[in-house]
């Protein structure tokens, strides 16, 4: 008899835990995810579906940021009230949404990933409380990756994955990047990416679970 398929992506050793019932408590109920998984394992795969979502105008830039949040943060105890407060500060999604419209594209370009960033970074513009680029990284990795797209990919870059990298990444601070050091970053990957034949993501996975050499 045949095995499922596995809900992982290539590079992605195992689910993230998440205690839905205190998310459902803390979110309001226009940001929770439609069909968003109702058990505490939740995939890559299970986030970028509300992306997809998102791309097709079925989910809002709200339910989309709520999913990330949620793979996000996991298991650790303060997340449901950080994500609550970073919703806070948009409540309508129009941030969001000046935010994240250059990325439903099929095809991103530099331009159109460096204004994202920026605009997350600028409190004038679509800065949320509680989201920096450790977190709105994620946003803008399953809002705008397209696997099998040729190029730059947008990647997570946290805390963990930035202590992994060698010098040649390019990110010379330890936190708080810039624009310029998320996208010489996003190049590095790419390249080592298509130097093995992986995809990029595959090389921020290999990085974060410490695999990478």
């Amino acid at each position: 008899m045949s095995q499922p398929p596995s809900p992982a992506l290539p590079g992605e050793p195992k689910p993230v835990t998440v205690h839905i019932e205190k998310w459902r408590a803390a979110l309001p109920p226009d940001a929770w995810p439609d069909g968003f998984p109702e058990v505490g394992s939740v995939w890559r795969r299970d986030v970028f579906t509300v992306a997809e979502a998102w791309r097709a105008g079925e989910a809002s830039p709200r339910q989309l940021l709520s999913a990330v949040l949620m793979w996000g943060y996991g298991p650790i105890g303060y997340g449901p009230w950080r994500a609550a407060r970073s919703l806070e500060g948009d409540p309508d999604g129009k941030r969001l949404l000046h935010t994240l419209e250059g990325l439903r594209t099929p095809a991103l370009d530099e331009d159109a990933l460096r204004t994202a960033y920026q605009r997350l970074r600028d409190p004038k513009e679509s800065r949320l409380p509680r989201l920096g680029p450790n977190l709105f990284t994620k946003l803008l990795y399953f809002a705008g990756y397209r696997r099998g797209a040729p190029g730059r990919q947008p990647l997570i870059l946290d805390s963990v994955v930035r202590r992994r990298l060698p010098v040649e990444a390019g990110v010379r601070r330890e936190s708080g990047w810039v624009s310029e050091e998320w996208l010489a970053y996003l190049g590095w990957a790419a390249d080592q990416a298509h130097r093995r034949g992986i995809e990029p993501d595959e090389v921020e996975m290999a990085l974060f679970h410490d695999r990478w050499g």
